[in-house]
């Protein structure tokens, strides 16, 4: 056998050597494993590649819960997938959030077990809400949550021509943003829980500590269906407790200081509500309040630790968890969404801050904090 012929099977012998181990027994041309290559972007064999991509695939189903779905998102029976749309980051929503998952997990629904969960903020910015609400359309879960009103918003309208149900929470006034009709039923696949104010005990709660006061100024986003709902409530039933209500509309968060500095020359308090907007710019209009010595009260427990003098306001750990019990029984085929009445929680908590009332100067009958959470120091958001 010549030299010429050795070099040739030699040769032949490598290139079968190299394409088993390349080839792994998968099928495919040489082009298409170049362009694999090419697109993943790193060094080694196409069964490092593969392994990196597999690993690369699990991690990012795990970070955001997207994973791949079947059959109206369920990943294998017994297994749920739920996206999470949340409309801006502050305490009451984040609350609302906790407690919609531990809502889940009292009913046997636990993330990274028999659950997988996508979560996105849309800092309240409505545009970006709706973009997150297409997004988890299009993926097809078992259920999506939308926390606060802009996002059950978005979330109902894109979702509205799917079976995919919709189930809200911190929603104010579900009938003045359209999501039940006039006997307050859902109008569609859409149902959750309200968030609405105790305005009487807040307004009775005002008077109690301020007994001279006259003017309550309020704050409020115009484009905020929730806020325009609050804010006539508490004009109707202000002249009860001896207030007047002087307000100030705001379209964006930037408005927030020259609208402080308006409503404070003119008011003897501020009553914040849960506008998301102006809850987003809560600290500075504290800073400007605590300037011009003149207390705000908060509309739950998160704005009163951060220098909210007091409040009247529901426990939002609780309104999400009774919002992931609902969850809970549509996922279970217990109920339809489109079936079951939103629910309002009727509960609420006095919560007061001493260390605020010792700032301001501001003496209270101890009477009337009797049944109050006081805090004694003022806490960074």
């Amino acid at each position: 056998m010549n030299k010429k012929m050795i070099a040739a099977l030699l040769t032949l012998s490598l290139s079968v050597t190299a394409l088993t181990a390349c080839g792994g027994g998968q099928s495919g041309t040489a082009s298409s494993d170049t362009a694999s290559a090419a697109s993943a972007g790193t060094s080694g064999t196409a069964t490092d590649e593969s392994s990196a991509d597999a690993s690369e695939n699990t991690a990012a189903a795990d970070s955001t819960g997207a994973g791949e779905s079947t059959s109206g998102g369920s990943l294998a029976e017994g297994q749920y997938t739920i996206c999470i749309s949340q409309y801006a980051e502050h305490g009451s929503l984040d609350n609302c959030r906790e407690g919609f998952m531990e809502g889940l997990a009292e009913e046997g629904f636990v993330e990274g077990q028999n659950l997988t969960v996508e979560f996105q903020n849309a800092q309240a910015d409505s545009g970006m809400g709706s973009q997150i609400a297409s997004k988890f359309v299009s993926e097809n879960p078992d259920l999506i949550c939308a926390i606060a009103t802009p996002s059950a918003l978005s979330c109902y309208n894109a979702a509205r021509d799917t079976d995919i149900p919709v189930i809200y929470t911190a929603v104010t006034d579900p009938e003045s943003a359209e999501l039940v009709d006039s006997s307050k039923m859902p109008v569609g696949n859409v149902t959750g829980t309200s968030d609405k104010l105790p305005v009487d005990a807040q307004l009775e709660l005002i008077r109690s500590i301020l007994p001279e006061a006259k003017k309550i100024g309020i704050m409020y986003t115009t484009s905020e269906a929730n806020s325009l709902a609050t804010i006539e409530e508490y004009k109707e039933k202000a002249p009860d407790y001896g207030f007047e209500i002087v307000e100030m509309g705001i379209s964006t968060s930037a408005d927030i200081p020259l609208a402080a500095d308006n409503l404070l020359s003119k008011v003897d308090c501020l009553s914040n509500l849960t506008d998301n907007t102006v809850v987003q710019g809560l600290p500075t209009i504290l800073a400007k309040a605590s300037e011009a010595r003149i207390p705000v009260f908060g509309s739950e427990i998160e704005q009163v630790k951060i220098g909210c003098l007091a409040a009247a306001g529901i426990d939002y750990v609780e309104l999400g968890k009774k919002t992931g019990q609902m969850a809970a029984r549509i996922l279970k085929g217990e109920a339809s969404a489109s079936e079951m009445p939103y629910e309002t929680f009727e509960d609420y908590n006095t919560y007061f801050n001493q260390a605020v009332a010792d700032n301001l100067g501001i003496g209270v009958d101890s009477s009337i904090l009797a049944d109050a959470e006081i805090f004694t120091e003022i806490s960074a958001e």
